[in-house]
């Protein structure tokens, strides 16, 4: 077997601009569609095929990536890339689409493409860690057929956690993002809490550091917090989107902290603060620049 399969990235925006890059700079050959053309250029002259339409790129893939903004979009590209898919090829779904958009593009897929092995892939992890290659793959569906993945995996990834048939990573992926987006509210309430008490960011992680609710993830965004660049990781609008995606697929009145999260981050968004890193909903909340 081919341990570098021809692999196609479809959208290559923050996330699927880092998994193609690190895809050239493993010599895999690799075809890339954006619908924004500019945003693969530099790719481009790096060694990656810059398609034109995403069909394009597909069509001499063995192994499709699919990183798009939302289930429509997928859903859209999906059904014009289907009739040029190859035999036997890959279509790995990595966005975070939600469960009924998922579940709806496998029962299409299967329809139409039983040949095509549907891979539900979503990805835990942002924008650096996409970059340095460090993201977790909440990947489920048949591992078996999708064999040629593994090597793809490798190259954009820390590694692939497989949680069962297709659609269980979509659902894991909106389990994780409502514990990050409660966890980020939590952490700046708190951190306004410390600033009118008169303590800094950098004092309170020196309270929590060590402990057990030292999280990673909350060191980082307190230094976000001290230094006041909210350059995004990730967009406050899409958690936003990930936050209503999870309650859409949540029993009713099962969720209600994430419900009023999610109004709160909903008048940040109106506020203007949608296109900034998820933390800055501090600064939103405290008007401090």
């Amino acid at each position: 077997m081919n341990q570098r399969p021809a692999v196609a990235v479809l959208g290559l925006g923050a996330m699927g601009h880092a998994f193609a890059a690190n895809l050239v700079k493993k010599e895999f050959q690799v075809a890339g569609w954006n619908r924004t053309r500019a945003r693969g250029e530099d790719l481009a002259a790096a060694g990656m095929q810059l398609c034109d339409e995403p069909q394009q790129a597909a069509e001499q893939a063995e192994v499709v990536l699919a990183m798009l903004s939302d289930g429509a979009t997928t859903e859209r590209v999906l059904q014009q890339i289907m009739p040029a898919l190859k035999p036997n090829a890959i279509f790995c779904q990595m966005g975070t689409i939600g469960v009924e958009a998922t579940d709806k593009l496998i029962s299409q897929l299967a329809a139409a493409r039983p040949d095509v092995v549907y891979i539900d892939a979503p990805v835990s992890g942002t924008k650096t860690p996409a970059e340095n290659a460090q993201i977790l793959v909440l990947a489920s569906g048949d591992r078996q057929r999708a064999a040629r993945l593994e090597p793809v995996f490798a190259a954009i990834s820390k590694g692939a956690r497989w949680l069962g048939e297709a659609g269980a990573g979509s659902r894991m992926k909106l389990v994780v993002n409502a514990w990050l987006i409660s966890m980020m509210q939590g952490l700046a309430e708190s951190t306004s809490l410390a600033q009118q008490f008169g303590f800094t960011p950098d004092e309170l992680w020196s309270v929590l550091e060590g402990g057990p609710l030292a999280a990673p993830y909350a060191k980082v965004k307190l230094e976000t917090i001290r230094g006041g660049d909210y350059t995004p990781q990730m967009q406050l609008v899409w958690a936003l989107k990930d936050a209503q995606l999870a309650l859409s697929a949540a029993e009713d009145q099962s969720m209600p902290g994430l419900q009023n999260i999610t109004q709160l981050w909903q008048q940040a968004v109106e506020a203007g603060y949608g296109e900034q890193d998820l933390a800055v909903i501090y600064r939103f909340l405290t008007g401090k620049e």
